[in-house]
């Protein structure tokens, strides 16, 4: 699949969620844990970005890059899943399936709005994932072969695809945040 091929998010799209006032601490509680999930896969995005960086400035040797990352959650799986998306890309998938499968249609039950807001945040899902696997391929390129074009290329896949996950994880948790636990979804 070619960048063009891909359609990336625009903001002036997304269904903007009703407010949902008096929410008990109880009922901010699954919205907490959602964001504490996404703070995950911010942290080893921004790990993953600023090796990338270093690599690319030839200020870490490929020693040290392996040292640094064996403690690294998103890394740590590496080897098991076969290729360089490792744990991380296991853990967006699986994320994201879950609110596919469990969450998202569930929320989609409590009207209009939310039936909108579900819809474009699989939507998104279907984004992350192909950006996901351009990262993969590019990333496998530059371990086969360490030139500056596979730098580049991992480089420009990665701002791409944290451009959108970040950005799609801020509207997933102002959308549904709130809305899981007033609707005891997921609870």
């Amino acid at each position: 699949m070619h960048d063009d091929e891909i359609q990336y998010l625009d903001d002036a799209t997304r269904p903007q969620p009703p407010k949902l006032e008096g929410l008990t601490e109880a009922q901010k509680a699954p919205g907490q844990h959602l964001k504490m999930i996404h703070d995950h896969l911010r942290q080893n995005m921004d790990v993953l970005g600023k090796m990338i960086e270093r690599a690319s400035a030839g200020t870490v040797t490929p020693a040290e890059i392996e040292a640094e990352t064996a403690a690294l959650s998103m890394v740590h799986n590496y080897r098991r899943f076969g290729n360089l998306c490792g744990q991380h890309c296991q853990i967006v998938n699986t994320h994201h399936s879950i609110e596919d499968y469990a969450i998202f249609p569930e929320l989609a039950k409590q009207g209009d709005i939310f039936s909108k807001i579900a819809n474009r945040l699989q939507e998104e899902h279907v984004i992350v994932h192909q950006l996901l696997l351009k990262l993969v391929d590019a990333l496998n390129a530059l371990a086969r072969d360490p030139d500056e074009a596979n730098f580049t290329a991992a480089r420009d896949h990665y701002h791409k695809l944290e451009s959108v996950l970040l950005s799609h994880l801020g509207y997933e948790e102002e959308s549904i945040g709130d809305a899981l636990g007033y609707f005891e979804i997921g609870v």
